[in-house]
């Protein structure tokens, strides 16, 4: 597959193998799905019981005045953690995503280091966080397999409070909002339920975004597109390409016998040769029409033999 996106990354949630990469480690702005980053250490505070989803926290003058996307919030207000989530979830609300990062940290550039500590720990080597928002800045950057990283754990991590992802619209304050996420809308991707977008003109329409059928969950990073229309018709093509294109095969469970090999002076004219692991593969549909599975093992093996011994090879 390929894609008009300046930067991106699909990958299978399971085993991360990669389905569609471009530019992939290739630095650039991550608008609002830097506030990933915000939500992931928010769950992590919930998970760990340091604050749970009824603590308020209350609204500076700062967040009150951020521009762009907005919750609405007034200053002065007391919000609960919940809510503010679900602002900064649905609604990308720059003014609910500094409300948490000053309630946890005390200021959002506190919070920013949190952020950039959190993101060394998962592995996302060209990421540099400047602020809880995703608000231009010079130095803040990300890559599409660093977003791809973020998400993944977002997901493992947290599975119930995940579900807040594919929550259609928000109201606070009377004002009720939408989703920005375009593939959650008229089954334009069956089985989407999070995550992000983002936007700025020098980082262009990008979105960072997850569906699961059956057995299957991919994760999609897109990045440095020219539109809206554009980001929801790529992203949809995408996914619903890679779910018709690729299965994932279950080909032996643990402890699973392939074949039987013989035996030379042993009380057993055979032993078993079984797997020691669970094995599936991705394939695509080439891929299926055209594997092979093959034991390669020298015979007759000589006893004693003792469990547990590697004797051959699988093949595949």
């Amino acid at each position: 597959m390929d894609t008009v996106a300046k930067q991106a990354i699909m990958i299978d949630f399971d085993t991360g193998q990669i389905i569609l990469e471009k530019n992939s480690d290739e630095l650039m702005k991550p608008a609002s799905m830097a506030k990933l980053m915000t939500i992931y250490i928010v769950f992590e505070k919930i998970k760990n019981k340091s604050i749970s989803l009824d603590d308020k926290f209350i609204v500076s003058e700062k967040a009150w005045k951020k521009r762009g996307s907005r919750t609405f919030l007034e200053p002065g207000q007391n919000v609960t953690v919940s809510d503010l989530l679900r602002g900064v979830i649905v609604q990308s609300g720059n003014d609910a995503a500094i409300v948490l990062a000053e309630g946890i940290s005390g200021t959002e550039d506190i919070f920013s280091d949190l952020m950039n500590s959190v993101a060394r720990e998962l592995g996302m080597n060209n990421t540099t966080f400047r602020n809880s928002t995703g608000w231009p800045d010079p130095e803040q950057n990300t890559s599409a397999r660093d977003l791809s990283i973020l998400s993944t754990n977002l997901i493992k991590n947290f599975p119930d409070l995940y579900k807040m992802f594919a929550e259609i619209s928000f109201t606070y304050n009377g004002i009720k909002q939408g989703n920005r996420n375009p593939i959650l809308y008229n089954n334009l991707v069956f089985g989407a339920d999070g995550l992000k977008t983002g936007h700025t003109e020098e980082s262009g329409y990008g979105l960072t975004a997850s569906a699961k059928q059956k057995n299957l969950r991919f994760i999609l990073v897109l990045n440095g597109m020219t539109s809206m229309r554009q980001r929801k018709q790529e992203s949809s093509r995408l996914l619903n390409s890679a779910f018709r294109e690729y299965k994932k095969l279950n080909l032996y469970s643990s402890n699973d016998n392939v074949t039987n090999a013989k035996v030379f002076l042993g009380e057993m004219e055979a032993i078993p040769l079984v797997v020691k692991q669970d094995i599936s593969l991705l394939l695509n549909s080439i891929e299926q029409r055209e594997m092979i599975v093959k034991a390669i093992w020298n015979e007759p093996i000589s006893a004693p033999i003792q469990k547990d011994t590697e004797l051959g090879k699988l093949l595949i």
